[in-house]
């Protein structure tokens, strides 16, 4: 029972972990490479759109299999070494910024993108490519008035 729950435990722990640090190390910069400001825009929101969707089902079975395990191997809390508890507490810090950027940026990412204000979406700290496409519609805007 307990090499289940470790192997979930695990699992969980490299979706969650592993997808932020490909999302920040390896996506983030090379859809900057490739891609104007609103595709880019575009990029992040169904990419996160996913991986939060990930985040959702691991975070809980990480926290579970993970208190599950505490009591398992160590009898309890007052049974487990201190960087157990450290593990413990960086778990919950970890899920803490999660529901806080899910609710928070995210949420007013999602809003702006439907009503498809994007200068919003970069105030409200949705996505720094947002700035770009921001300044980028600003130009055109600027062009056309020049135009007429």
């Amino acid at each position: 029972m307990s090499d289940l729950l470790l192997a979930l435990h695990l699992l969980g722990a490299v979706l969650w972990v592993g997808g932020m640090a490909f999302a920040l190390l390896v996506l983030r910069p090379a859809a900057h490479e490739v891609l104007q400001a609103p595709e880019r825009l575009a990029l992040a929101q169904a990419a996160f759109r996913r991986f939060f969707l990930i985040v959702w089902h691991a975070m809980p079975i990480v926290l579970l299999t993970g208190w599950a395990l505490f009591f398992l191997w160590h009898g309890g809390w007052s049974g487990a070494r201190w960087s157990l508890h450290l593990m413990h507490l960086l778990g919950l810090i970890m899920a803490l910024v999660f529901l806080a950027l899910f609710f928070g940026p995210w949420g007013a990412m999602r809003r702006a993108m439907a009503a498809g204000d994007i200068r919003r979406t970069a105030g409200d700290g949705g996505a720094a490519a947002a700035r770009g496409a921001g300044r980028a519609g600003a130009r055109e805007r600027d062009a056309r008035r020049r135009s007429r």
